[in-house]
């Protein structure tokens, strides 16, 4: 894992516009949606933040911190949104130790529990993440897996 560098934008603003390009890329959701989110987490405005995997100088990885992941449960809140990796990067533990930098970052600024919406199965558990119930996400025609970690 020495190869890879874990980090949050705060630390490495200049990514900004290559990160909201990365995200919109993998995700189709407008980079100015990223943008404005990444501005308010570099300004201050939010502790809700942006997460990145590097490979040399190329992000692999990714995930962020939002108010709602586009669902129902407005009650259920924050929600850790875009998580990707890379096909080719993927089963070499980037997404686990991004989740565990995403946790520990959020409660050590005394944000707990985080929620996520996910289709998969079996995934999440291997990180401390519980399901928690079923939610309705915009536009979908079915309901998705909403999970909890405490």
């Amino acid at each position: 894992m020495s190869e890879f560098k874990f980090l949050d934008l705060r630390s490495a603003p200049e990514l900004k516009n290559t990160a909201a390009e990365w995200f919109h890329s993998r995700w189709g959701v407008p980079k100015e949606a990223y943008l404005e989110c990444m501005d308010a987490y570099l300004s201050g405005q939010t502790e809700l933040g942006w997460y990145l995997c590097l490979h040399g100088e190329n992000i692999v990885g990714g995930m962020g911190v939002i108010e709602n992941d586009f669902h129902d449960r407005k009650d259920l809140s924050p929600n850790v949104c875009a998580v990707y990796t890379l096909e080719e990067y993927r089963g070499r533990g980037i997404a686990g130790s991004l989740l565990r930098l995403v946790v520990e970052d959020m409660r050590a600024k005394g944000i707990s529990p985080l929620y996520l919406v996910t289709d998969h199965t079996g995934f999440y558990e291997r990180y401390g993440w519980e399901f928690l119930c079923m939610v309705q996400c915009d536009g979908e025609p079915y309901k998705s897996r909403m999970y909890i970690h405490r």
